[in-house]
């Protein structure tokens, strides 16, 4: 997929908003990318896994794990793509675990998910989880890298776009100064 096509199809399902954000980072920014929107239509985000399949290399994978919640459909669809198992990770105090009898085969080649990466720091926590079940961590993937390619996992990271949106440290946000309101998007029921 051209990087075009999932920007229009990224718009058309309503999950590029704009505003004043809270991120799960805990940085503002003024554009949201609420990936769910995505996900409620199967056909579009299975195209889009099959689309961020192509992209990938390295070694096979066996198993796709996400972060609940967000990771949840979004692993399962990329594991269908590349035709392995999916799983998902629950934080606990702050850290993923692996709950509800997942686990990994010693050595299982894993690739981690996130609909959309900022400063990276979910799949970070995401990767020490799976390492710490045994697993082989290859690589990470996601729909969306909105920090233009400036995180690095020490991993190959593949995204199907990537996009450079600003966000910042509260205490410099352009917004918070203007007197925009925040909006914490994850928390609210309309998504904005």
């Amino acid at each position: 997929m051209r990087q075009s096509e999932v920007l229009r199809l990224l718009r058309d399902d309503g999950a590029v908003l704009n505003g004043h954000f809270l991120l799960t980072s805990g940085r503002h920014s003024a554009t949201f990318l609420q990936c769910s929107m995505v996900m409620q239509h199967p056909a579009h985000l299975a195209r889009l896994c099959r689309g961020l399949a192509r992209k990938l290399s390295g070694p096979p994978v066996q198993v796709v794990a996400g972060p609940a919640m967000g990771g949840v459909i979004l692993a399962y669809e990329m594991a269908r793509a590349v035709g392995a198992r999916a799983m998902y990770a629950e934080k606990v105090d702050g850290a993923f675990e692996l709950r509800r009898g997942f686990t990994v085969s010693p050595k299982e080649t894993c690739l981690v998910v996130e609909d959309a990466v900022t400063t990276g720091g979910s799949a970070r926590k995401l990767i020490e989880a799976m390492e710490a079940g045994g697993a082989r961590v290859v690589g990470v993937a996601a729909l969306v890298d909105r920090s233009g390619g400036a995180v690095d996992f020490g991993l190959p990271f593949t995204a199907l776009v990537r996009m450079d949106i600003p966000s910042y440290a509260p205490e410099e946000c352009p917004l918070c100064l203007e007197g925009v309101p925040l909006v914490r998007p994850k928390s609210s029921s309309a998504g904005a």
